[in-house]
């Protein structure tokens, strides 16, 4: 029975799963992206965020905190480098996970992990409007602005066509 199972154990002992969380979030760290199985994403997820939170205090007892997670000093140096200019500002949710579908051996739903900051392709696309309920009822709001632009020009366009209707009444 499960009573009292606050997280996934991941079907492996206490130190397997520390040890492969460990690896994962070094290599997550590293490359700034992997490719895992969904349950995997999502325990590394709650295992490295709060190691990025703490890469943002630069002093000897984050960096000592951290190095006993990850025991990597190649990994300690880019999270507390790279990782931690790029998050500075971002007061959390420095991961994302987007699902890929299912393994073709057994059927394990395969995802990937990546840090937010440092996807490429997402800082390049133009930031498109979020499609909520409530920009429904905002829309138009949005567009009365330009039919007035649109409404005040013409009335300038109609102006000679009665200036001139105006000087044929007078010419009667």
């Amino acid at each position: 029975m499960r009573h009292g199972r606050k997280f996934n154990h991941l079907g492996r002992t206490a130190d397997h799963r520390h040890a492969m969380l460990a690896n994962m979030a070094i290599s997550l760290i590293m490359h700034k992206r992997i490719t895992t199985t969904l349950a995997k994403a999502k325990a590394l997820k709650k295992y490295v965020e709060p190691l990025i939170t703490r890469s943002k205090d630069d002093s000897t007892n984050s960096r000592r905190v951290v190095f006993s997670y990850l025991q990597n000093k190649e990994a300690l140096k880019e999270l507390f480098g790279a990782v931690a200019q790029k998050v500075g500002d971002r007061p959390g949710g420095y991961t994302r996970i987007i699902k890929l579908g299912f393994r073709q051996g057994d059927a394990a739903e395969k995802a990937f992990i990546e840090l937010v900051d440092f996807d490429e392709n997402m800082l390049k696309a133009p930031k498109a409007e979020k499609k909520t309920r409530r920009s429904r009822k905002s829309a138009p709001k949005a567009e009365a602005p330009a039919a007035e632009e649109v409404k005040a020009e013409a009335p300038v366009q109609e102006a000679p066509a009665a200036e001139a209707a105006a000087e044929e009444a007078k010419a009667e």
